[in-house]
């Protein structure tokens, strides 16, 4: 089994499912954001030379907030889904980095965010953790 992880740039999860879309201006600044957590992912799996090509990856995603207030691991679903899709091969449209065919539960699985303690002095950090095993598709 191998394992990556990438580090996220964000402090706080920038999609939740606690977000609301009411107004066609809140709908264009959702897909913006979607399309920033996909390139971003994609980006930082070219960065780490990831492999391509894989037969099955987990994808986990990890936050760690700034303060201990209660918080739900289903809200960072919003998250995770994009970052996956950052890093399957994705479309022409909305191209991926191709470490898995698609981000289908044949080629990826997705296990619940987990939600760290914060720590004392620390702001908020998120980060994906990525293991496969070594054969390759």
């Amino acid at each position: 089994m191998t394992a990556a992880i990438l580090e996220l740039p964000w402090t706080a999860p920038p999609l939740t499912l606690n977000q609301r879309r009411a107004t066609k201006g809140a709908m264009f600044a959702h897909a913006r954001t979607v399309a920033e957590v996909r390139g971003t992912v994609h980006r930082l799996a070219q960065g780490a030379q990831l492999p391509r090509d894989l037969a099955h990856v987990t994808v986990q995603l990890h936050y760690r907030p700034r303060d201990n207030r209660r918080r739900d691991t289903d809200n960072l679903v919003a998250t995770l889904k994009p970052a996956c899709d950052g890093l399957a091969a994705g479309t022409a449209k909305y191209p991926g980095y191709g470490l898995v065919a698609d981000d289908i539960p044949r080629f990826m699985a997705k296990p619940e965010p987990i939600i760290h303690p914060a720590e004392r002095g620390k702001v908020g950090a998120l980060w994906l953790e990525i293991t496969w095993d070594t054969e390759e598709a």
